[in-house]
């Protein structure tokens, strides 16, 4: 066979393997990169307890198998419970900065702030099932039973200064009762009347001693829990800087001793609006007030430029 020959036949070939491979190196030109993604596995760990715990000054037994077991499992439920419990983080300043003087000024152990975020998440105008009402979840009749208005138009269960002033009347008087801050807490979760009759049933006063339906034996555990993780957050895993908190707005009191016929028209009055107005004064539960009364009330408004931040709001 001729040399012409044979190259009319490779010749064809050689030139289908040359665009091929051109093809090839201009496809790899122009891919996009691969990317590996490396997924790395999220690590689980137990709760890591304290050698000692104090709740309102008393010594929690954590030398006893079951009460460190029912702590840890509060723990693992509120520091796994991630965006719950960054709330609260967030929420904490704004809400403890009301809450934390009255417990002072009324003689309450401070970490009974933490017994209002169990009861309420931190929400001051929480509704459970039953009925109970605001941060510190009253019932309509306790609540008037401890001074709260209870009406059509004003709720004051939905009072974050009355209600907490109410809870530390409550508290002292159970403590009165019990002589003991976790008794005092069952009692808030479970009622008085239940808890002295487990009292007597039990023949111990002891809260960490005594069988109690799961809500309440988990009650006080919850109340440390929270206390743990919301005064040291970074060691339950929480990274959550100061100016990443809810500001506390600071407001200005407007007195009214009269009707208010349309709050939408006072909020515009005041410089701001119903929302706005609503959201801070929760007990106002219409649109007016009738007032007939002349009962003097002390709306909350926020300062002209606390909302858009034309002025400084305070970050704790």
């Amino acid at each position: 066979m001729s040399k012409k020959r044979i190259w009319k036949i490779v010749l064809p070939g050689i030139i289908i393997i040359k665009i091929i491979v051109i093809i090839g190196l201009l496809n790899a030109a122009f891919k996009e990169p691969e990317v590996k993604i490396i997924k790395e596995a999220a690590i689980y760990k137990g709760m890591i307890l304290p050698d000692s715990l104090t709740f309102a000054g008393e010594r929690v037994p954590l030398e006893n198998f079951d009460i460190r077991e029912s702590l840890e499992r509060e723990l693992l439920v509120n520091s796994y419970f991630h965006s719950q419990t960054i709330r609260f983080i967030k929420l904490a300043p704004r809400y403890f900065s009301i809450i934390e003087p009255i417990l002072k000024e009324k003689g309450i152990p401070d970490d009974f702030k933490y017994l209002a975020v169990a009861e309420s998440n931190l929400d001051p105008k929480a509704v459970s099932p039953a009925s109970a009402v605001g941060m510190w979840q009253f019932l309509k009749v306790t609540a008037r039973e401890y001074g709260l208005e209870v009406a059509s138009e004003v709720d004051e269960r939905y009072h974050l200064e009355k209600s907490t002033y109410a809870a530390c009347d409550y508290l002292k008087s159970a403590y009165d009762k019990f002589g003991s801050w976790a008794l005092v807490s069952a009692a808030y979760n479970a009622g008085r009347t239940f808890t002295v009759r487990q009292i007597t049933r039990q023949k111990t006063n002891n809260y960490f001693d005594m069988l109690l339906g799961e809500e309440t034996a988990r009650y006080v555990f919850r109340i440390l829990a929270l206390k743990m993780v919301l005064e040291n957050p970074e060691d339950y895993g929480f990274d959550i800087p100061n100016d990443q908190k809810y500001p506390i707005i600071p407001t200005q009191d407007i007195e009214i001793k009269g009707p208010v016929n349309d709050f939408a028209d006072f909020a515009q009055e005041h410089g701001t609006n119903y929302k706005i107005l609503k959201m801070f004064n929760p007990w106002l539960r219409e649109n007016y007030l009738t007032n007939n009364t002349g009962k003097t009330y002390v709306i909350k408004i926020p300062v002209h430029g606390a909302r858009n931040g034309s002025i400084d709001t305070i970050q704790e």
